[in-house]
């Protein structure tokens, strides 16, 4: 990119000066998609690098899970109470995510819970 001081010096047109800086934009345009299809293709080869090692392992009616604990604020003094809740059953499971729960002695849940806030729990 030739600067307005250095065109002057070389004395070269304002016409052709002004069509070269018209030129470098259409060129920036160009270079920015070159390089949103470059992000894209690094992304895509990323994902399947990283899905190539997950193992699914959906959920499913009476799993033994754990359940998030979740405050809205969180105290930097309670940092050893634990993250997790349960064991629960799964009593249940909808086709958009949600299980409906229920603990060891057979008490329900009375509100379905997010599946993404459990965890398969091992005994």
């Amino acid at each position: 990119m030739v600067s307005l001081r250095a065109t002057l010096e070389q004395q070269i047109p304002e016409a052709g000066w002004a069509q070269a800086r018209l030129d470098q934009l259409n060129l920036l345009d160009e270079r920015r998609l070159r390089a949103a299809d470059h992000v894209r293709a690094y992304q895509r080869k990323m994902t399947c690098a990283f899905k190539k090692r997950v193992k699914s392992r959906p959920l499913q009616r009476a799993d033994l899970v754990l359940k998030v604990i979740r405050g809205l604020i969180r105290d930097p003094r309670e940092k050893f109470r634990p993250n997790w809740s349960g064991p629960y059953f799964i009593r249940e499971l909808t086709l958009e995510g949600a299980a409906w729960l229920m603990d060891l002695d057979r008490n329900r849940f009375l509100e379905p819970t997010n599946g993404d806030q459990l965890k398969r729990y091992y005994v």
